[in-house]
């Protein structure tokens, strides 16, 4: 999620696998809001609720909810109780660091090893802003996964630190990204071990985020979950789009973009990958504009990565035979992906999406940039045996 004129979203032993008893799903949203999203966090709690009255009163169905905004952290149980959505507050937590390790852990204790909750499958949401595969610290002005500045010093969470708390959590059906540019290759390949599939966005998101009400019945459906989702997560932004209407928080005509992974896939692609690349790639070239680029930052260096099209990489990279081979295992990976025409940036506003196909990646550069440094420790470049 990210900030400008407008805002855009941009017990720690690992549970047993034993057999569930009480069926159905539980799904955790994870809500980081103690930053500049503060103000949306309200809105998509009562979004949850309109969604929940539309879920079967079903004893299978939890939906736990956390929430800081900046106030108070709660820990909160919505309920279709014969058609009535109740809230209960499970946990108050004070004034905390949301996106602290010790923290996060303690909040998935509480939902994912309580018996109460205890399902044959989990989701998660992850609601805050998002840097993709970038690591903290690395300079002052980009995200991350997760950012809490209710203390006064700003806190953010390393992808690595994500995952050591998904090692404590039951296997995921699906994890729902909402925030900006987390549908990476390089962020989805270290998390893949933890989930099915992994929903997001490769660029910015709307300053609204996910339209609740519509995508909380979505996660409790019991086929292809993911693809519903995103699904309920497109198709109210594409009824509201219009190029010709003013983008605003309140009324946002601007558009939007997602994609699902299936990440038992992701290692086949990794290999596709490896075999499909050419033994000398130009990146300065790649980085020039040849490649669809999802970062729209240029205006502030500070915090440009560039989230380059993965497709659009390889298609330059790599022989006629050795790309058709890599597009299919791209294919098999990338179960959905839809964009309107345009999405909209807080920093240039509206842009096409023309040579967009939903993930992205990172191109280094020549000057071997701190950014390219941490790149070349990302688990995806050491799997694929990149030689830049």
């Amino acid at each position: 999620m990210c900030i400008f004129a407008l805002l855009a979203a941009c017990v720690d032993d690992k549970l047993e696998t034993e057999t569930p008893q009480n069926g159905g799903r539980t799904v955790l949203v994870y809500v980081a809001a103690d930053n500049s999203l503060s103000s949306f966090a309200s809105a998509d709690l009562a979004e949850m609720k309109t969604g929940m009255a539309k879920v079967k009163d079903d004893a299978g169905v939890h939906l736990l909810v956390y929430i800081d905004n900046g106030q108070s952290a709660r820990l909160l149980e919505l309920k279709n109780v014969g058609g009535t959505v109740t809230e209960t507050e499970v946990r108050n937590y004070g004034q905390r660091n949301s996106v602290g390790v010790s923290e996060t852990k303690e909040v998935f204790a509480e939902v994912f090893q309580n018996p109460q909750y205890r399902a044959d499958s989990y989701g998660l949401v992850y609601w805050s802003h998002g840097e993709g595969w970038l690591p903290y610290p690395l300079r002052v002005g980009t995200r991350w996964i997760g950012q809490d500045k209710g203390d006064g010093t700003d806190h953010r969470m390393n992808i690595s630190e994500f995952a050591e708390i998904l090692s404590t959590a039951p296997h995921f059906d699906f994890i729902l990204f909402d925030a900006c540019f987390m549908q990476s290759i390089e962020a989805a390949y270290e998390l893949r071990s933890y989930t099915d599939y992994l929903i997001g966005s490769p660029t910015e998101i709307p300053g609204p985020g996910a339209p609740y009400d519509e995508v909380v019945p979505a996660m409790f459906t019991a086929d292809d979950a993911a693809v519903s989702m995103a699904t309920a997560y497109y198709s109210p932004y594409a009824a509201r789009y219009n190029p010709n209407v003013d983008v605003s928080n309140w009324n946002w005509t601007g558009g939007v973009s997602v994609s699902v992974l299936r990440t038992d896939r992701l290692e086949q692609l990794a290999q596709a990958t490896k075999r499909a690349m050419t033994e000398s790639v130009d990146n300065a070239w790649l980085r020039s504009g040849v490649v669809f680029d999802y970062d729209k930052r240029r205006s502030s260096s500070s915090s440009r990565v560039g989230y380059y099209d993965f497709a659009g990489m390889m298609e330059q990279v790599a022989t006629d035979a050795a790309y058709d081979e890599w597009k299919k295992a791209f294919d098999d990976a990338v179960v959905y992906w839809t964009t309107t025409a345009e999405n909209y940036s807080s920093y240039v506003g509206r842009f096409s999406m023309e040579g967009a196909t939903g993930v992205s990646c990172y191109i280094p550069s020549a000057q071997n940039t701190p950014t390219d440094n941490a790149y070349r420790s990302t688990s995806w470049y050491e799997s694929v045996g990149f030689r830049w």
